[in-house]
């Protein structure tokens, strides 16, 4: 944790459910006093593309002609100058009891809003980070989604098993969910599995066969590496040079394979660490360090390895990740239910029920169109995962039911029989807010018309009205009160 012999600053990474984050922040803020606490700052600043823009433009507007080598020479001088100022999403920086904040930098309100409650450091987090602790305390999906899943199934979560072999088998196979060889989805029963739903980590699991717990945790090590799996530890594992466990995942194994072949601790914590930041591929091995490794047999494959690293993951984090994608999973095999509509409430920020509730064919269409799409935009990637998800939903037999105007959520599945009701943010266009509103309006009425619901819910739009009917969420009611009263 802290190096041998106190070398390395320690760096706290926590991950908390978005929804607590910010009650952990001001936990940490109370334990440490509020003098003494920081929102990491950050500084935005000039990218190459917008570089240019501005220098083409300075140009234009004042007549000058330049060749190609001064426009690019005036923009290489504009890039990485400072644009805005922004904060950490998570980090906090905490200041020893004796010192002030002003000893190691200004702080300021970012992008100048005086009106913030927010403080952060002026200079960039990386300009002290030697000799201030941070905190790294992020909002994420997972424990989100445990803790809904436990709410909805009464399953602990830190009872489920580890090694369990019908959720083991899903990195491998669909068959235990009731489908094998998709032409869609591919061999593996990976589909929003968090580390293991992207098409390149389900490749990675297709390459690699993984069949104990102690694969999944290199191969988190490899996807959130850079340059450790393409051109890398795939090519000397499909090649048959070496096996997934001999490989390089996380940092960690570095030091611990280094050591085991008889190389000076210090030393094999030293490579680990240069390896790791990407220092040794800009910069090659410290003196020395290749013949040590060679003198204690360390293959050559091994050390070419280390050299094309950029950045590796540590174990810690990986197992940790590991870990809550497997619990997960463990829904996903033996309470489907509860597992797609946590799913679709907390990680399909895209869910639109036009496209996903109307069927398997219409979602098989959708996807094929958007795979066929070069130019597909961000919002329509992120439907893609969403609609791979429904696909599968809808191939394990289940099926949505139609929303509801008196029993839909504002925002989250309810399960059914045999299936889910979406919630009103399933809608096209029709926000959070508009959706906890006229779930609010909505208690303890009865509508006699499309009319009067509209009425009484006035956040809803008239296209949001028209969309709730054409999903069919009016079943039967009247257009307007006057023709139920005659």
């Amino acid at each position: 944790f802290l190096g041998f012999g106190g070398g390395k600053v320690p760096d706290i990474d926590l991950n908390f459910s978005g929804e607590y984050q910010a009650r952990a922040h001001r936990h940490a803020i109370e334990m440490f006093g509020e003098t003494q606490v920081f929102r990491a700052g950050t500084i935005g600043t000039l990218a190459e593309k917008t570089a240019y823009g501005f220098v083409k433009k300075y140009l234009e507007e004042n007549g000058i002609v330049a060749c190609r080598a001064e426009e690019n020479r005036l923009t290489l001088g504009c890039v990485g100058t400072r644009r805005t100022t922004g904060q950490h999403p998570g980090g906090l920086v905490v200041v020893p009891d004796d010192k002030d904040m002003e000893d190691f930098c200004p702080v300021q309100h970012p992008a100048d809003a005086d009106d913030s409650d927010t403080i952060t450091t002026h200079f960039e987090y990386h300009s002290m980070e030697a000799n201030i602790l941070k905190l790294d305390m992020l909002g994420h999906d997972d424990p989100t989604m445990v803790r809904m899943m436990q709410d909805l199934t009464g399953v602990d979560p830190h009872e489920i098993p580890l090694d369990d072999p019908d959720t083991m088998s899903i990195f491998i196979s669909s068959k235990v969910l009731g489908y094998e060889n998709d032409p869609i989805l591919g061999p593996t029963g990976a589909v929003a599995i968090p580390e293991f739903n992207t098409r390149f980590t389900r490749q990675m699991l297709i390459d690699t066969q993984p069949k104990d717990f102690n694969t999944l945790v290199r191969l988190s090590g490899f996807s959130h590496g850079t340059d450790v799996w393409m051109g890398n530890a795939r090519e000397l594992i499909l090649s048959g040079t070496a096996s997934v466990l001999e490989t390089v995942g996380c940092r960690d194994d570095i030091m611990l394979y280094l050591i085991s072949k008889g190389l000076d601790p210090k030393m094999s914590f030293k490579i680990m660490e240069k390896v790791r930041k990407g220092k040794v591929k800009k910069g090659g091995f410290d003196e020395g360090w290749e013949e040590a490794m060679m003198e204690h047999d360390v293959p050559d494959w091994y050390i070419e390895s280390l050299a094309k690293i950029g950045y590796l993951f540590p174990k810690a984090h990986a197992v940790a990740y590991v870990m809550m994608a497997f619990r997960i999973a463990w829904y996903k095999v033996h309470e489907p239910l509860a597992f797609y509509a946590t799913f679709f409430s907390v990680r399909a920020k895209a869910f639109d029920a036009e496209y996903c509730c109307a069927g398997m064919d219409a979602v098989k269409r959708k996807i094929k169109e958007i795979e066929n799409n070069k130019d597909a935009t961000a919002v329509e990637q992120n439907l893609l995962t969403t609609l791979e998800v429904c696909y599968e939903f809808y191939l394990r037999g289940f099926h949505f039911d139609t929303i509801n105007i008196y029993k839909s959520d504002a925002t989250k599945f309810i399960v059914t029989e045999k299936g889910l009701l979406p919630p009103f943010v399933t809608v096209h266009g029709l926000g959070e807010a508009a959706a906890l509103d006229t779930v609010e309006k909505r208690k303890g009425k009865e509508f006699i018309s499309i009319e009067e619901f509209a009425m009484c819910c006035n956040k809803l739009s008239k296209t949001h009205i028209e969309q709730l009917k054409a999903l069919g969420a009016f079943a039967g009611m009247a257009d307007t009160s006057q023709i139920t009263l005659f």
